[in-house]
Order: C-alpha cells, then structure tokens, then sequence
C-alpha cells in the first residue's frame, strides 16, 4: 500500500475556458479579458510545459487528449470524476456542473489498458445526479491510503452520506468537517477539500484557518497527529494562491516531489519550504491562465494511477 505514485493521468485541453456552470461555487474562478480561443491556447502552454518538467524529473505521465466535440471546459481537472485504486478497483464520480459529466470518458480507461494497467472493477456513484447529490473524485476526498482514512470538507460538492458511502466501500475511516472561505465578507464552503489540504507521505499541507469549528479542527488535527504526520499550517490568502493544492508523486530513482504550481510556490514563506523539503523536493509550473479561468490547480489536473501492472 502505497501513498504516493509515479504514474499520472493528465488531460490535454481543446477547449479550455471559464466554465460559467463551476463558478456558482468556485469562489476561485476569476473572468480574464480575452477571447476563448486565446484562454486556450496560453492554457495549453502551460499544460505542456507542466508535462515536460513533471517528465524531466522523471515521473510517468499518460497525457490523453480531451474529446472536441464534447466541449468540456474543465476536462483538464480529471481528478474529479475518477480515482484509481491498487486493487485494480476504478470509482466514478457524481459532479455538480452538468457539462463536467461527459468528461468521464471510456477512452481513457482504454489507454490505461494500453499502458499494461489491469482494470478489475467499476464502482460507479455517478447515478446520484440524479438526486441532486455529488462528491468530485479526488478534489472532494483527500485518501490517506497508508492508513485507511479519508478527509472530506463537506460543501454543495461533496455530500457526506456519499462520502460515506464511499468510505464504506473502500474501506476508509471517514474524517469529515467543514472549511470555509471568506467572499465578500462572508465565510462560504470552500468548494473542494484538495483546495486546502494537501496528504503527503509524511506531511500534511493545511489550512487550519479554514477550518472554523475548533471541535472539527481539533478532530482533523488528532488524526494527523496520529499518524505521524508534520503539520504545515498556510494561512488563508497561501490557499487562495492554491497552496494547499499540492501533490506529493515519485520521479527519477523514487525520489519524492511536491508539485505545485509557480503562484503557491511563491506564496510560501522560507519556514514553509524548510519544512517541505525536510522531506522532499519542490517542483512547480507557471499555471496563471489556468488557475484564473479554471479556478483549480496543479493538484487538480493529476489523476494518480495505482492500479496494478498486467
């Protein structure tokens, strides 16, 4: 059982934009003063250039192309509508904005197949749509995969009695609470848990501010602690520079890497990336446009991969 992989699914934009159906709850999202073709173009500059720096440090990148003629403005964030597991176990998962639906994709687990991945099994939550209730993959589950747990800020994305579901069947010991940030002088759920939360091997990335009921906070804290994971504390306006959406994967000869984006990096103070690379080193990409329009970041856009070899 592992925490972290070497191996990634990441998805090519074709049509990339501000997707007008995220941004009700993704305080993230800001509009940029361009045409969409052009948002595309720079985002997918950035999406290559991320690739070639993730390749170069020696991590195993599967880069499917999105579908054209689904027009999937945020088909670039996979890691909500699938996680994949060593079991060989595949889950698919229930989204809030209709147009992200079609993003789930047979082709991709075709590719995976392609790459030598064994698939055993689909479990499939996608049929809560229906009733108007979501939980978005890996942005809405922060998995502990060592130690069994699963930590999920509950907000209109992630619903608990799914998630429970979720934990159920996986077998995870459910952590849930609730983070919040400040719009307009209001404290409104942050729409993603990976957004403020970042679970490394032997660290955890955090933003305890958000975290506004000191019973939950303290809960949060406890199982950390217990674990044996070192608490890295980033401050409301790090989160905002998507400090907290941060994965830890393996490169060259295993050695380990925090990826993030150039904004979070640069938002760090010199403790914090003391405190990081006491345990790994930092690898980070400029992902403006992509951050901007999309309101997600480097985190989002990796799909880790632990399903077994044939």
């Amino acid at each position: 059982m592992a925490q972290i992989t070497n191996t990634i699914l990441m998805i090519r934009p074709v049509a990339f934009r501000m997707n007008e159906e995220t941004a009700v709850n993704n305080y993230f999202q800001e509009d940029i003063d361009l045409k969409n073709s052009e948002i595309n173009k720079k985002a997918q500059l950035e999406f290559d250039t991320f690739v070639d720096k993730l390749r170069a440090a020696g991590v195993n990148v599967i880069v499917e192309s999105d579908d054209k003629l689904a027009d999937t403005p945020d088909s670039i964030f996979p890691n909500n509508w699938v996680s994949f597991h060593d079991n060989g176990d595949i889950a698919l998962y229930p989204m809030f904005a209709e147009n992200r639906r079609k993003e789930r994709r047979e082709e991709v687990f075709m590719r995976l197949e392609e790459e030598g991945f064994k698939i055993e099994n689909l479990v499939d939550y996608t049929e809560a749509e229906k009733e108007d209730i979501f939980l978005e993959g890996t942005g809405s589950i922060v998995m502990d995969r060592v130690n069994k747990k699963a930590y999920c800020a509950l907000s209109p994305r992630a619903d608990e009695e799914l998630f429970i579901e979720f934990c159920e069947d996986f077998e995870y010991t459910p952590v849930v609470f609730t983070a919040n940030q400040t719009v307009d002088g209001v404290r409104k759920p942050i729409y993603h848990t990976n957004v403020m939360m970042c679970l490394a091997e032997n660290f955890c990335v955090i933003c305890l501010e958000c975290i506004d009921n000191s019973a939950e906070k303290k809960n949060v804290l406890h199982h950390l602690k217990e674990d044996g994971k070192e608490i890295i504390d980033i401050t409301e306006s790090q989160m905002h520079q998507f400090a907290g959406n941060m994965l830890q994967v393996k490169g060259t000869n295993d050695r380990r890497i925090l990826v993030m984006s150039t904004a979070a990096h640069n938002s760090l103070t010199p403790q914090q990336i003391a405190q990081i690379e006491k345990h790994c080193e930092i690898l980070s990409s400029d992902l403006q446009t992509i951050e901007t329009c999309g309101g997600g970041s480097a985190r989002c856009m990796m799909a880790e991969v632990f399903l077994p070899k044939k």
